[in-house]
């Protein structure tokens, strides 16, 4: 279980700190959330507690791993299906997971292929938010702003 204070990672929207946990009764069922402040946004979003894990959400990377990562985004490309459907899918499958390495690959990759031709406007999207997943954590990690994160994540790309 997480604590207020705590920074962590959401699946699918980022990262941010804990505010507070509160107890919540919706749909007549009473239970405990995390209410996550995300870093690149004023968004807060209310988290079970007994999901948490089951969900993945986990708590932020170290400065060790972050370095992995920014090897990930300068690495070679990885072999992507020309079927922008296909690439798509397996894209967002790795975005589910939540796992930062993954995250970063699909960043590094949408990216350049962005570079070499136009992306498909749900393509287009995904870069979007799987950027600014990527950025939200390392404002936490770095403790910087997220213009500093963003040039970060671009000259690594």
């Amino acid at each position: 279980m997480f604590t207020i204070g705590e920074k962590i990672v959401y699946p699918m929207h980022g990262a941010g700190v804990i505010e507070t946990i509160e107890e919540k009764k919706i749909l007549g069922e009473s239970r405990r959330y995390y209410i996550l402040k995300l870093s690149c946004s004023d968004i807060k979003i209310m988290i079970p507690v007994d999901t948490s894990n089951d969900i993945g959400v986990r708590g932020i990377v170290s400065e060790e791993k972050l370095s992995c990562v920014f090897e990930i985004l300068h690495s070679k490309s990885s072999v992507m299906s020309t079927n922008w459907n296909r690439r798509y899918r397996e894209n967002m499958e790795k975005l589910k997971t939540g796992e930062i390495e993954e995250v970063a690959e699909v960043v590094r990759d949408l990216t350049r292929c962005e570079r070499d031709k136009k992306l498909s406007t749900g393509e287009k999207k995904m870069l979007i938010n799987a950027n600014q997943i990527l950025v939200s954590e390392i404002i936490l990690v770095k403790d910087i702003d997220q213009d500093a994160a963003t040039a970060i994540v671009d000259a690594a790309v």
